[in-house]
């Protein structure tokens, strides 16, 4: 079968696309034919050696997938070979075959394309872990969602809407920030043009944010900390800015404010009825039309390096898929 690899960390121009052997499926198991492959930031990170965990090289990157049961190991009986399923690994997605953990592969609904199930789980099951279990966000909160048109923020934008928070988008660009007002946004903040801290003391009338979602880092942590409210929840959800801030531990003193850790792999493994429970909340609610993901764009296996690059060059808005 045809698989990406990473065999030197290192740039998307790096990767190469091999031939290797076709995969079995081992006690509590499936193996996937891969229909589409959805692309996250931390995609970007993991081949240059710079994420949270370094797999043994080589290896084949891709986390969020979605294709046809090919086998089945001991022990699976929620799905069958043929069945259209979705689901996520830590890596091994963009390839035309990949093992998914049984707790990690879902029965895809009829009515979800390959490229939107594929667009799902990870956006989603981030953002809506992040607001629900860990901010415990609650109806007529403010929230703020910094990088707010990339894949988790824009699904942050959509899910803290409707749980009834007022939700405050903060991007780089008129054009991202636009697509985020289309998803609910009630405020936004261009923070290449508008001071940070000063703009969310006025729109929130010196008030400050219940709860930041903050998947960029960099500088920007800081400066959105500066601007939560007595009790806010700073939820940690990556550092596409390429950054790990360090924050000054007497801003949660004086503001008597968390920052919160949040890691849904690891608690998507260590917690998997909780997180069924999350999943079918949000494929009860794509069923009912208030949820959907955006595409940015589809790819081709081969196109897969032209894909990591725009995704590192900050051009994209939602989305991204490689279709296979």
């Amino acid at each position: 079968m045809k698989a990406i690899r990473c065999k030197t960390y290192g740039p998307p121009s790096n990767l190469t696309l091999e031939d290797i052997e076709a995969l079995k499926a081992g006690p509590k198991q499936v193996v996937v034919q891969v229909k589409a492959c959805g692309l996250n930031f931390p995609d970007t990170l993991i081949i240059q050696g710079l994420y949270q965990f370094k797999p043994e090289l080589p290896f084949t990157p891709g986390s969020d997938i979605a294709g046809v049961v090919k086998q089945v190991g001991e022990g699976v009986t929620h799905v069958k070979v043929g069945d259209e399923v979705f689901g996520f690994v830590a890596h091994g997605g963009l390839a035309e075959e990949v093992i998914v953990p049984a707790n990690a592969c879902f029965p895809k609904p009829p009515q979800m394309d390959y490229p939107i199930a594929a667009s799902f789980m990870m956006a989603y099951g981030t953002s809506y872990h992040a607001l629900k279990d860990r901010a415990k966000l609650r109806d007529g909160e403010t929230l703020l969602v910094l990088g707010a048109s990339g894949g988790v923020g824009l699904a942050a934008v959509e899910l803290g809407k409707l749980m009834g928070a007022k939700v405050i988008a903060a991007a780089s660009t008129q054009e991202k920030l636009d697509l985020c007002k289309k998803y609910g946004a009630d405020e936004l903040i261009n923070y290449t043009t508008q001071d940070l801290k000063s703009t969310l003391k006025e729109v929130t009338q010196g008030k400050g944010v219940d709860v930041i979602y903050d998947p960029v880092g960099g500088d920007f942590s800081e400066q959105a900390f500066r601007g939560i409210a007595w009790n806010g929840r700073h939820l940690v959800i990556g550092f596409a800015a390429g950054d790990i801030p360090k924050m000054p531990l007497n801003l949660p003193l004086l503001k008597g404010a968390s920052i919160v850790g949040v890691f849904w792999g690891g608690f998507a493994m260590s917690f998997p009825k909780e997180n069924m429970g999350n999943t079918m909340t949000l494929m009860q609610w794509y069923a009912e039309g208030k949820l959907k993901p955006h595409i940015h764009n589809i790819f081709s296996l081969e196109e897969t390096k032209e894909a990591l690059e725009e995704m590192m060059n900050r051009k994209v808005k939602g989305k991204m898929v490689v279709k296979i």
